[in-house]
C-alpha cells in the first residue's frame, strides 16, 4: 500500500499548516518537488507531450543557433578552449544541431567544452543518448560554470520563462501579493492581507488600472546576473530566447500547459508545465553595464533571418522536394509574424567590447 501523499495533497497540508502560499512557492513544489514536480518526473516535450519547443519543431532552428556560436567562437579570436552552456537543453535536440554544424567549423569542437544545465535523470539519459560528437558535461547550478574552461558562450532558449515569479494586484491605491489558499478545501487565489510599500514596484507601472496584475521574477533576474558576472569575467556572450515583452508592464501572463492544452494552473499540481512570459526589461536590469554589453532586443523572426534561415530552408528544398510543404510550414512557424516569429523574443549579452553578431551594441 503507498500511502505517500500526492504532490496536491502535500500543497494542500502546507497551506493547513503555514497558510496561504506564494505563488513563487507553489510554482518551486510544481516545477520542482524532488519526486513529484514536473520537470524532475517526466519527459514533457515534444509532440506526446505537453509543449513543442522550437528545436523539436525543426533542425533548422538548432542549426541557425550553431552557425551564431561558431560566429562568436571566430568573434574571439578562435580561443584553443571555450565552453557551450545550454540551460534546460530538453532532450538534447537543440545542442545535437548545434554539434552538427560546428563539425563543419575547422577547430571548433576541438576547442569545445559543453556543459548542459539540467536536473532532469531522464532527460540528461536522452541528452546523453541524442549528443553524438561532442563530449558532455552536466552541472545543475549556474555557479558551477564558473569552473568552465575558457571563455563562456550561453544558450537559454525558453529556460528564463519557466523560472518561479511572484504576483501582485493593485487594489484600492495599493499592491497586495496574490496568494495561493484553500476555499473548501479547494485551491483557490486570494490576496495577502498586508499591502506592499509603493516604492517597491517598478515606476514604469505608473498608476495602474484596478486589479491590475504584476508578475515578479526574482530567480530570472538572479540567474541573468550570476550568469552575467561569470560572462563578465570569462568574456563570452549570452543568448536568451523567450516569449515574453521589452518593457516592464502590468499583466496576468501565467499559464498551464497539460498535453498541448491550457488548463488551470491551481488544479494538477507536477502534472502541468506553468510558465509565464519574460519580461527581458528586468530580466537585464541588474546586469554590471560597465563589464558587459546589453544588446536591444530583436525579435525570433529578425535573428533567425539574419542567420540566414531562408537560406537554409531553401538548400533543404532544393536537396529533398518531397520535404518542401513541411520546410515551408516549419519556417513560417519559426519565423512567421503571427506565429513564433514576433512574440519570441531574443536577448543578447557580450562581454566588454563584444557585440554579439546579428545585434547593434547595447
Amino acid at each position: 500500500m503507498n500511502d505517500q501523499l500526492s504532490l496536491s495533497e502535500l500543497i494542500n497540508v502546507q497551506i493547513k499548516a503555514q497558510g496561504p502560499m506564494s505563488l513563487s512557492t507553489y510554482m518551486n513544489l510544481c516545477l520542482t518537488h524532488p519526486t513529484m514536480g514536473y520537470y524532475r518526473k517526466s519527459d514533457p516535450l515534444g509532440r506526446t507531450g505537453d509543449f513543442i519547443t522550437a528545436p523539436e519543431i525543426s533542425q533548422m532552428f538548432g542549426e541557425m543557433l550553431g552557425v551564431w556560436v561558431a560566429q562568436i567562437w571566430q568573434q574571439l579570436d578562435k580561443p584553443e578552449r571555450f565552453t557551450l552552456a545550454e540551460l534546460g537543453p530538453g532532450r538534447g535536440t537543440l545542442m545535437a544541431d548545434m554539434v552538427r554544424i560546428f563539425q563543419s567549423v575547422p577547430g571548433l569542437i576541438d576547442a569545445l567544452n559543453v556543459q548542459l544545465l539540467e536536473t532532469n535523470p531522464v532527460l540528461k539519459q536522452q541528452q546523453a543518448n541524442n549528443i553524438k560528437g561532442a563530449s558532455l558535461n552536466w552541472v545543475e547550478e549556474i555557479h558551477q560554470l564558473k569552473a568552465s574552461e575558457g571563455p563562456l558562450i550561453v544558450v537559454a532558449n525558453e529556460f528564463f520563462d519557466a523560472l518561479p515569479i511572484k504576483q501582485f494586484q493593485y487594489v484600492n491605491g495599493n499592491w497586495y501579493e496574490r496568494l495561493v489558499g484553500l476555499k473548501e478545501d479547494k485551491r483557490s487565489w486570494g490576496l495577502s492581507p498586508t499591502p506592499m510599500p509603493a516604492d517597491a514596484f517598478p515606476p514604469q507601472l505608473g498608476k495602474p488600472a484596478e486589479n491590475a496584475i504584476w508578475e515578479m521574477a526574482y530567480p530570472a533576474q538572479k540567474n541573468m546576473e550570476e550568469l552575467g558576472a561569470i560572462v563578465a569575467e570569462k568574456t563570452g556572450a549570452i543568448l536568451a530566447i523567450d516569449y515574453g515583452y521589452a518593457e516592464t508592464q502590468t499583466g496576468e501572463t501565467l499559464q498551464a500547459l497539460e498535453k498541448h492544452q491550457m488548463v488551470d494552473p491551481l488544479a494538477n499540481p507536477g502534472d502541468a508545465d506553468l510558465t509565464t512570459h519574460v519580461d527581458f526589461q528586468a530580466l537585464t536590469e541588474k546586469l554590471d553595464r560597465e563589464k558587459l554589453n546589453i544588446c536591444p532586443l530583436i525579435t525570433q523572426g529578425e535573428f533567425l533571418k539574419a542567420m540566414g534561415i531562408e537560406l537554409r530552408a531553401k538548400a533543404i528544398m532544393d536537396h529533398i522536394p518531397d520535404a518542401k510543404e513541411k520546410v515551408e510550414n516549419d519556417l513560417n512557424r519559426l519565423i512567421g509574424a503571427k506565429q513564433m516569429g514576433e512574440l519570441f523574443k531574443v536577448q543578447a549579452i557580450g562581454s566588454k567590447n563584444m557585440v554579439p553578431y546579428p545585434f547593434e551594441a547595447g
